[in-house]
């Protein structure tokens, strides 16, 4: 079962790629949608059915060169069904979703065959991030990595005869390849130290990476921090995490489904699975986990305050998924990792939804994607309207407090949150707040949005407005299943991913070994008491069960927290208005929305005026963009165009044309004038060799 759910979208990428000329173009589509929705349905009977004891399911030999063996194998445990089931529903759904909104597109010709190969590149992107998230080795997992970069290329300059769209393909090919050289290190780091890339041979050498050092960049380090951190930077290059995440808001030039698949539910949440993934080599690089949490947090923040001001409909939905991946890293740094892989599970329900709904809302409006030229939607496109609304109850955390009752992002937001608290250090502490404060920012451009799409008075160009009309059914189905994520996904399974921390254990098939190994320690010492006496039985049991306890063992579940982890434990204690706290940062932001949108429309451009410099501030961005084009880009340009001028042109073919041009013809027509065609002439020079042959030969 498996194996057909990996590789049923490879098939469809092929058939759809190469094989519609024989079976036509709507066949083609439909193929590999209907094998995407094979491998859904398949990957939630795996979810469903799974026991949670990892499996390591073999395929075939993939590479072995001396000690360095990679197989293709499939790792099935918790992390892994979760992925598949997120992966595959996101993906099916977009798939059905693309047969409306692809239909009739305005960037190809008429005649023109792109629907086929469109559906090949969605297909292919799932095949890589399933290889990439059923990986049992590192190497495979790369291979993955590798491979939604380059369908990632492909499906964000889609529109190939923009530039617009393959500037930001090309950016976002660049800026992954330099988190991805950080994740090629830390993989190289493992090697080098351990003499495998295979995850449980890794895992089980985690204390002993703790113990040593590492020479990196001229410095001693220690080898699982330097580890962690190497690895942390694929996952921000991939997860657009602050100082990487630039390609992300410019992703956004590629179709709107393009935008669900990869850049809300799959592709950017690679990085947090990596996080979760490493879990057993993590929780001993505390140095590692503390620089994840407050890069998480800021970004959270930032990626926040940037959405405030963004009018790009889906840019400001492009900055949510930036902000909401900040969130997720802070649990997996804080080390409460079924915290992050909740808020991961439930962000792809309302985030693919969100995308899609304002992918309808484009459509509807005939491409247009300023929300300023928006406005009294409500009744022109009510399913979307309804979808969109559900999707913001759920991002912005509307639920009932101190209880279980909540849209999905209400029960996964606020696990986050409580989790940065019940850590108890400097860094959890900020990133509390600035948590909360995000999700106070969060609320309030969720509401913008939807305040300036769907009501008010029409905006813009009248005929647009007039001609408005609701997405047709194969974009709709879509929304209404990603809108039962949306409500319920929270409430159903909140207990597994953050209840009861036994309960938490045996969802992710970590086995309750610690007490039993102490215990049965403490029985057999304890029956050599007589001879040795009952206090040394009892120390000899406790260093016995403190050694089991210390590292990952091979079966150990999906996710390992070492025994001094208590921040679970910590975090449902909470204290009441640290609970209360997210509910109430979202009611500010709704309430300033609907003043500013709602209730006195001119507040906004007042406040524009009368704050300038700090509104062009997070209207560009925080200028991250005029940064790296200093620092950079100019240099880099700088440069090529010296060695270009200088190098290519004024050295090499300056030294080529000159020899060529200059030198050989010089000598050719000195050797032109001794061709004077007389045999005198000949006969002379022969004479001559001789003569000078014959003294040499002499007088040596």
């Amino acid at each position: 079962m498996e194996p057909i759910i990996l590789f049923a979208p490879l098939l469809g990428a092929i058939i759809a790629g190469f094989g519609w000329r024989l079976i036509g173009e709507y066949a083609a589509q439909w193929t590999a949608t209907f094998l995407l929705f094979l491998a859904c349905l398949l990957s939630w009977a795996v979810f469903f059915s799974f026991d949670g004891e990892t499996q390591q399911i073999q395929i075939f030999r993939f590479i072995e060169s001396g000690t360095l063996a990679a197989d293709w194998a499939i790792r099935l445990d918790r992390l892994t069904a979760i992925m598949l089931i997120v992966v595959t529903t996101v993906s099916a759904l977009v798939h059905l979703y693309s047969f409306g909104y692809m239909a009739h597109d305005e960037n190809f010709r008429e005649g023109e065959h792109y629907k086929a190969r469109f559906f090949a590149y969605l297909s292919f992107f799932t095949f890589a991030m399933l290889a990439l998230v059923t990986a049992d080795n590192l190497v495979q997992m790369f291979f993955g990595w590798e491979g939604v970069g380059l369908a990632s290329y492909l499906l964000i300059g889609f529109y190939f005869r923009k530039p617009s769209a393959n500037a930001a393909a090309i950016k976002a090919f660049i800026v992954n390849r330099v988190g991805d050289f950080g994740f090629a290190l830390g993989i190289f780091a493992l090697f080098f130290l351990t003499d495998s890339i295979q995850m449980d041979i890794v895992f089980e050498s985690a204390p002993e990476l703790a113990q040593t050092n590492l020479t990196f960049l001229w410095q001693e380090w220690n080898a699982a921090n330097l580890i962690g951190v190497l690895l942390f930077i694929g996952a921000m290059g991939k997860s657009a995490q602050l100082i990487l995440h630039t390609w992300l808001p410019d992703a956004m030039e590629g179709p709107t489904p393009v935008s669900a698949l990869i850049h809300a539910a799959t592709m950017v949440t690679a990085g947090v699975f990596l996080v979760c993934r490493m879990s057993p080599l993590y929780e001993f690089a505390p140095a590692a986990t503390a620089f994840i949490v407050v890069l998480g947090a800021t970004t959270a923040f930032f990626a926040a305050t940037v959405g405030l001001v963004q009018n790009d409909i889906k840019r400001v939905i492009a900055y949510s998924t930036c902000s909401q991946l900040g969130y997720m890293f802070v649990a997996a740094g804080a080390g409460v990792y079924s915290a992050a892989m909740f808020h991961l599970f439930t962000h792809a329900f309302f985030k693919a939804m969100l995308f899609l709904g304002a992918g309808s809302v484009i459509h509807a409006m005939h491409h247009e994607q300023d929300m300023r030229n928006y406005g009294g939607l409500k009744d022109k496109i009510p399913y979307t309207f309804w979808a969109m609304l559900i999707g913001t109850l759920a991002i912005t955390g509307v639920g009932i407090p101190l209880t279980h009752i909540g849209f999905a992002g209400f029960l996964s937001k606020d696990a986050i949150i409580e989790s940065a608290f019940g850590a108890h250090t400097g860094v959890g502490t900020y990133a509390f707040w600035l948590l909360v404060i995000a999700a106070m920012f969060t609320s309030f451009y969720s509401w913008r949005l939807i305040f300036l799409t769907f009501f008010g008075n029409p905006r813009g160009d009248k005929h647009t407005h007039e001609h408005a009309h609701e997405s047709p059914m194969t974009m709709l189905v879509p929304l209404g299943v990603l809108a039962l994520g949306a409500v319920f996904a929270g409430m159903v399974w909140y207990g597994p991913f953050f209840g009861d921390h036994d309960r938490v254990n045996r969802f992710y098939g970590v086995p309750a070994h610690e007490t039993v190994e102490a215990g049965d320690a403490h029985g057999e010492e304890a029956a050599a008491a007589d001879d040795h006496g009952e206090a040394a039985a009892d120390a000899e049991a406790d260093a016995q069960g403190e050694a089991h306890a210390a590292g990952w063992t091979p079966g150990g579940g999906a996710i390992y927290t070492h025994p001094d982890n208590h921040v679970m434990d910590e975090a449902h204690h909470s204290p009441a208005w640290v609970k209360v706290s997210p509910f109430i940062a979202m009611l500010i932001g709704l309430a300033v929305a609907w003043l500013f949108y709602i209730r006195d429309t001119s507040l906004p451009r007042r406040l524009a005026e009368n704050q300038r410099p700090l509104y062009l501030f997070l209207l560009n961005k925080w200028y991250f963009d005029e940064i790296y084009d200093f620092v950079f880009v100019r240099p880099t340009r700088w440069l090529g165009s010296a060695l270009w001028r200088r190098g290519d042109q004024g050295t090499i073919d300056g030294f080529l044309n000159g020899l060529a041009m200059g030198v050989v013809p010089f000598f050719t027509r000195l050797a032109g004038r001794v061709q004077s065609g007389y045999i005198f002439t000949y006969a002379f020079t022969m004479v001559l060799g001789i003569v000078i042959l014959v003294t040499w030969m002499v007088l040596s």
